[in-house]
């Protein structure tokens, strides 16, 4: 009896134990990144982005120019396993610049992830673009992919923005690991909690928010959770079919972006 007690002990504190200390690889998903600069749709300019931070950490990316200056800038927040180069070939309209910095640990970016170092990170660039003379700081709008949603939600709840594309949003990362993992205690647990939902309603920045049908990793209930909390004005878009992994891939995906880029340069 005591051998099973003592079994049955090691298991409930051994699974949530062993899943805190591995969490980390888990949710950041490290891809390299190029040294050279990425392919750009078009004939547009592209220049190397770093940025130091107060820890001594430099963080990399790539700015793609728009012919207009000053411009409007896209800054584009990727997913967990998103190295954010390759975005530079992506239909991002001509008009707007467009910034890729990698978190910390992806891409040419150094130090390792984590969600208050990603949010200080994402405050210290954003001071640094809104600085340059070729950027029209009235007229920036912040991309958040997947992961990316939660740090564009917290970098709007701090600065202001002209408006945010949220891909694959979430309501946090406690809400999405109990749905995944029900047996666990998820909010003990969690280090990185992204809490999207407590952040939405002071946001009064326009919303355009882009799921997927057949999202299974973030569900789209979880996505609708922070859509309806929202601030500001805000449309959604639910694309039929679409799961996670593809939805960027969807013939109805990019019109409504443009659209909405559209409505922001005015």
């Amino acid at each position: 009896m005591i051998v099973w007690i003592v079994l049955g002990a090691a298991l409930v504190l051994g699974v949530p134990g062993a899943l805190y200390l591995v969490q980390d690889g888990m949710l950041f998903l490290p891809q390299p990144g190029p040294t050279r600069p990425p392919q750009v749709r078009g004939a547009r300019a592209i220049e190397p982005l770093a940025f130091t931070a107060g820890d001594g950490v430099t963080v990399r990316g790539w700015f793609v120019r728009s012919a207009h200056s000053p411009a409007p800038l896209v800054i584009y927040y990727g997913g967990n396993a998103e190295e954010v180069s390759w975005q530079a070939s992506e239909p991002w309209p001509d008009a707007w610049s467009l910034a890729l910095v990698n978190y910390r640990g992806y891409g040419q970016s150094e130090g390792k992830p984590s969600a208050q170092a990603l949010f200080a990170d994402a405050e210290l660039v954003f001071d640094a673009l809104v600085a340059r003379a070729d950027v029209d700081r009235a007229r920036i709008v912040l991309v958040g992919r997947s992961l990316g949603s939660g740090v564009a939600t917290y970098l709007a709840s701090r600065r202001e923005v002209a408006g945010l594309v949220l891909i694959s949003p979430y309501d946090s990362m406690i809400a999405i690991g109990q749905r995944h993992y029900p047996f666990l205690p998820v909010r003990l647990l969690l280090k990185h909690p992204f809490d999207s939902l407590a952040r939405a309603p002071a946001i009064s920045a326009p919303l355009l928010a882009i799921v997927g049908e057949r999202d299974g990793i973030i569900p789209p209930e979880h996505s609708r959770r922070l859509f309806d909390a929202w601030g500001g004005p805000k449309r959604w878009l639910s694309i039929p079919g679409a799961g996670h992994n593809d939805l960027g891939a969807q013939r109805e995906f990019w019109d409504p972006i443009s659209q909405f880029l559209a409505e922001r340069a005015r």
